[in-house]
């Protein structure tokens, strides 16, 4: 049976900042490589697509891989296609983890903060997706981490688990 587990921990200048500081330099180099490739692809104003995922290996960090994917962004008011973009967030990242069999996975409150997705929703979300998809692709991933640093979303997720 897969497990979901909170954990807390204290970041200061937003995640995607401290993952990509503690990877090294090699994981911003990566991420830069495969973004060129893209608008090599698609055009020099490229920009990923939110919910789409890009997968980079750790470096640094005590993992095997990142998975990197843009959040949707709420600008005026919440809508049932940005709670659809911020689910397909969770499923998509969990499909690409059973494509590469990464069998752990720890998420941050994807689009809360700076994205101002409000969080006891974007947690009813993770929660809820993340749970569907384990239950609907049975032992492609065994473990899944929603890793907060606020206490307020340790307490939501707490609750929703």
């Amino acid at each position: 049976m897969p497990s979901l587990a909170v954990m807390s921990c204290v970041i200061q200048k937003g995640v995607a900042n401290c993952i990509h500081t503690f990877a090294g330099v090699q994981l911003r180099a990566e991420c830069n490589r495969q973004m060129n490739e893209l608008r090599i692809r698609y055009g020099r104003d490229y920009e990923q697509p939110t919910a789409v995922p890009m997968l980079t290996d750790a470096y640094n960090l005590p993992a095997k891989k990142v998975i990197h994917i843009v959040g949707p962004i709420v600008q005026y008011k919440l809508t049932p296609e940005l709670e659809k973009d911020l689910e397909n967030c969770y499923r998509n990242t969990l499909d690409m983890c059973a494509e590469n069999s990464l069998k752990s996975v720890a998420f941050c409150c994807i689009s809360t903060g700076v994205f101002h997705f409000p969080n006891k929703k974007a947690a009813e979300i993770a929660v809820k997706t993340v749970s569907e998809w384990l239950r609907e692709n049975p032992g492609k991933v065994e473990r899944v981490i929603f890793n907060v640093f606020k206490d307020e979303d340790k307490a939501i997720y707490e609750k929703l688990i």
